[in-house]
């Protein structure tokens, strides 16, 4: 029998991701064109991050209680279903379009759990000591499907509005074959033991973990603060650079050439040298610095440094605060735990945008400007916390080293 291997869930991952990336980019034309207004298509925006605040647990509480395996199928296969939906929307028209358009999102983020089911597994298949660098993976995957999804989408559209979405639903129809034939189980059958507990419960239960809770909430201001700055981007951009879309898709490119790299290869290191805890402070006040300087950048090299700072501080934060999170996880709960901080994610990606976008028409600077003051505030709390952690609650061994 085969043994469970990183390199396939990478892939899983990765062509999972590509499709998101195709699709992401578009979804504003493709809402006007239906004649949507300015809040239907942000309620297009928000609907597959709406789903995965609610789902995001139950997929992780359920591969804790079937395995891993299952429930990575049950979402590469519907996601596949969620494109052919959005390739069906485009040859639509009207409000019958968009109505369909929006549902095609709504099913994506129900049945997108593979993420945080992706990080159970590779939580099930690695050392504590090896947890954090081995969770950049997911970055890595991120990263490089929104450097090649946008442009096989831009590339694509030209045959026509449906191409990206039939696109997409061949990679993802793929994805689950590959899946299928090579895909093996993580979970051991002695820790298919978990406490099923009710939604809410299970968010209860691990918010009031002490060391998991905070940085549940930690991962929460974070993602906060970057779905701020990606709203921005392109709008800061545009009214200072007068960037049309195609080069503004050029700087978020950027930004994930950057992502790609820094996961890639720092993480390893970064977390032998710093340490899970330290590197978690360290990369917070990096992402404030950033966030907050960033308006204030106004020639294009400036301006691609501060990018540079920011999307290096946001890559470095996610792997140790994931690998802290499993450390300090029962195996027994590992997708439940992570399900629970990936859905704190995906709220966060909600209020972002929506916090963003009064504030952007107050004033420019206000999304990252706030946004950098709430990240340098985190960081300070990360650092009162963990220092706080291992006075009172000692951290496991391997989590202690910060």
């Amino acid at each position: 029998m085969r043994k469970p291997s990183l390199l396939v869930i990478f892939l899983a991952v990765f062509i999972d991701l590509i499709g998101f990336g195709i699709v992401m980019p578009i979804l504003p034309l493709y809402g006007k064109q239906f004649g949507a207004s300015g809040i239907e298509v942000g309620v297009i925006f928000a609907a597959f991050s709406a789903m995965q605040f609610f789902f995001s647990p139950i997929w992780g509480r359920l591969s804790d209680r079937i395995g891993r395996r299952p429930v990575m199928l049950i979402s590469l296969a519907g996601s596949a279903v969620a494109y052919a939906m959005f390739a069906l929307a485009s040859l639509s028209s009207g409000r019958s379009g968009l109505w369909l358009l929006l549902a095609s999102r709504l099913f994506a983020g129900a049945c997108g759990g593979n993420i945080n089911v992706a990080q159970a597994y590779i939580a099930d298949i690695s050392p504590p000591d090896k947890r954090s660098a081995r969770m950049a993976l997911i970055g890595v995957a991120f990263g490089l499907g929104f450097i090649f999804g946008p442009v096989i989408g831009a590339v694509s559209g030209h045959y026509g509005l449906a191409m990206p979405g039939w696109i997409a639903t061949g990679l993802c129809a793929f994805n689950f074959l590959l899946a299928c034939a090579v895909l093996t189980e993580s979970l051991r059958p002695d820790s298919r033991q978990a406490e099923q507990r009710p939604h809410w419960d299970q968010w209860a239960h691990t918010l009031k973990t002490p060391q998991v809770g905070a940085l549940v909430g930690l991962f929460f201001l974070a993602t906060f603060c970057f779905a701020s700055f990606e709203y921005a981007l392109g709008l800061m951009a545009q009214q200072r650079f007068h960037y049309d879309t195609r080069h503004v898709g050029y700087l978020y490119a950027f930004s994930g050439v950057i992502s790609v790299l820094a996961q890639g290869g720092m993480i390893r290191p970064l977390v032998k040298r710093f340490g899970e805890a330290r590197l978690i402070v360290l990369s917070l006040s990096l992402m404030g610095l950033g966030l907050a300087v960033l308006p204030y950048l106004t020639t294009l090299p400036l301006m691609l440094a501060g990018l540079a700072l920011v999307s290096f501080a946001t890559s470095i934060y996610r792997p140790p605060t994931f690998g802290l999170i499993s450390i300090l996880t029962p195996p027994t709960e590992q997708g439940a735990t992570l399900g629970v901080a990936q859905g704190a994610g995906s709220l966060a990606r909600i209020f972002g945008p929506l916090a963003a976008g009064p504030l952007f028409d107050w004033h420019a600077a206000l999304p990252c400007l706030v946004a950098g003051v709430i990240s340098l505030l985190a960081g300070g709390l990360a650092w009162r916390f963990l220092n706080l952690a291992k006075e009172t609650s000692p951290l496991p061994p391997e989590a202690a080293k910060a």
